[in-house]
């Protein structure tokens, strides 16, 4: 595994096993960025599944405790499984908890589907499409 971490920045290349032995890189990336007093952004791209759930889930508990307002730009997301629904479920129960509120924006229509389809779209302030 190879992995990249700065100040506001989470890279992550975790490699897959296929049969055979063949080895694929999937790619997942979180940008976090303070855009205002309080205020950050978390730019996720890539798929948010069993392998990527953890790190969304951790860089979302710490934005999440260090801001009053965080926004997820989803504009980037490919995939969401199980795993990646609960993370995200998971930080809106923390973000009522502690009083900060989390919205998502450009949200993917696969993402809102399941979102709806789950009920789980209540859970969260879902930024209108800006097209």
């Amino acid at each position: 595994m190879d992995t990249t971490a700065g100040l506001g920045f989470s890279w992550r290349h975790t490699p897959s096993v296929l049969t055979g032995g063949v080895v694929l890189y999937d790619s997942f990336q979180v940008v976090v960025q303070p855009t205002g007093p309080g205020i950050c952004r978390v730019t996720v791209a890539g798929e948010l599944d069993v392998v990527s759930a953890p790190d969304i889930r951790d860089t979302l508990r710490v934005a999440l405790a260090g801001h009053d307002r965080v926004d997820v730009n989803c504009a980037g997301v490919t995939f969401v499984d199980c795993s990646g629904l609960s993370a995200l479920l998971a930080a809106a129960r923390a973000a009522k908890a502690g009083g900060t509120e989390m919205r998502l924006s450009a949200v993917p229509h696969s993402l809102a589907r399941l979102l709806r389809l789950t009920h789980a779209d209540r859970a969260f302030i879902i930024e209108p499409d800006a097209r």
